[in-house]
């Protein structure tokens, strides 16, 4: 009796595993037998247009001060962050060699100063030499005529009257010399006290040390380039940055655009600026050409620094209280035959190739795979009540790059709050019919 009552039990466990099972099967059979449809609703409200773009943080100007004499560093009056006025001594390179130099070059100038003064003593000299054979040479001329001297006697004195002629010209030729070597030694006087000079470093303009590139006792050589000790930014409280705009958006951007980006360093704050220029030169990175949008921003607290890198939006348009669908929405293709889609078409009036109507919905969605301009129409898929689909031909104007607008409806009927299909779950081997119906 006992182990006839375990054997109706076995076959009842076994009876309810085997329907169990059987239900399973049957339901999975259903469901792999049907398409499912992911969808998005239609929905009215606000869409903006906007440019997107990385840009540097920079101040408006920025100055390298450098060195014009090679020497080691003696001092430093300022570093990093310091805050320094125009004309302000910030470095000093050691002047022991420049300071010898001026000196030295101050004495090659007094030694021609002398020459000068021995020149022109020269030239005294001669002159007095001149006016004596002179009047010797004059006293001989009547005497000889007279024949009260013989002829030598006034050849001598005339000759003697030359050499005191040809001896002034020299003193006056040598005290222009010395004269032009007076001009040299000056020059060289200027030059060794204009290189004393350049030992002591200014600052050019009011500003912030942003980079300090010596140590004291570091030597610097400025033979072939000057080599550059500071790094001044004039006015951190007034700053621009440099936005990469890619060449499509360029004809979009317009000079007083307001512009609104973040930083890494405030993750949760929103700076705001206005475009200040359109640079033409552009930058050509892997085929990509960019231009670089100026931007004029106030910096107040100094919270940003020259260098940071910004994520920039430029809102180009806006569209109040607009009819708008998922971006996902333009580029579903459903898995239909071009034979079935143009069936589909001619049904709902859609003069348009089946086999181009997945590429337009993807050129005029958020990134199509290829460059190029984007298409202003779309062919989307709304899913009716009875589980079928329908292609709607839409007009399209601005994307947020999540939703673009429905400028208008050029075949078939759409209105807010319908179901368009943004993708599909299917079993394998199942696929919807010719008429889009749920089989």
């Amino acid at each position: 009796m006992s182990s006839a009552r375990q054997l109706d039990r076995k076959w009842l466990v076994a009876a309810g595993v085997l329907l169990g099972v059987g239900l399973v099967a049957a339901v999975g059979l259903r469901r792999g037998s049907q398409v499912q449809y992911v969808t998005a609703k239609v929905l009215r409200g606000e869409i903006r247009d906007v440019v997107e773009a990385t840009g540097t943080v920079n101040a408006v100007i920025t100055v390298q001060v450098g060195s014009q004499v090679s020497g080691t560093i003696a001092t430093l009056n300022a570093d990093f962050n310091s805050r320094v006025r125009r004309g302000e001594v910030i470095a000093l390179i050691e002047p022991a060699l420049f300071r010898g130099a001026l000196q030295q070059a101050s004495a090659d100038l007094e030694s021609a100063q002398a020459n000068v003064s021995a020149a022109e003593a020269n030239l005294a000299k001669a002159s007095a030499v001149l006016a004596q054979t002179q009047a010797q040479y004059e006293r001989e001329v009547p005497l000889v005529n007279e024949k009260l001297e013989s002829r030598e006697v006034l050849d001598i004195a005339k000759s003697n009257y030359e050499v005191a002629k040809a001896t002034v010209a020299s003193a006056e030729a040598s005290i222009s010399q010395a004269r032009a070597q007076v001009k040299q030694k000056e020059a060289a006087v200027a030059v060794a006290r204009t290189n004393l000079g350049y030992t002591e470093i200014r600052s050019p303009i009011d500003g912030i040390v942003v980079a300090r590139n010596v140590d004291v006792g570091q030597t610097v050589a400025a033979s072939l380039q000057a080599p550059t000790i500071f790094t001044i930014a004039q006015d951190l409280t007034k700053m621009q940055l440099y936005a990469k705009t890619d060449e499509s958006d360029v004809g979009r951007i317009t000079v007083g655009q307001p512009v609104t980006f973040k930083v890494d360093a405030f993750p949760k704050e929103i700076f705001h600026g206005v475009v200040r220029q359109m640079r033409m030169n552009g930058t050509t990175i892997q085929n990509v050409v960019t231009y670089d949008a100026i931007i004029d921003f106030a910096n107040p607290e100094v919270k940003l620094f020259p260098g940071m890198t910004a994520y920039v939006t430029i809102p180009v348009a806006t569209v109040q209280n607009a009819v708008k669908l998922p971006n996902t929405a333009l580029r579903f293709k459903p898995p239909l035959s071009p034979d079935a889609m143009r069936v589909l078409y001619a049904r709902y009036h859609i003069d348009d190739d089946p086999a181009a109507a997945g590429a337009a919905g993807s050129a005029a969605g958020a990134e199509p795979a290829t460059r190029g301009p984007r298409r202003d129409y779309a062919i989307i898929w709304k899913l009716r009540p009875d589980n079928t689909l329908q292609p709607v031909k839409v007009a399209l104007g601005i994307t947020d790059h999540a939703y673009t607008e429905v400028a208008g409806v050029i075949a078939g009927d759409l209105t807010v709050d319908d179901e368009v299909v943004t993708a599909f779950v299917a079993a394998k081997g199942s696929a919807p019919g010719v008429s889009g119906v749920r089989r």
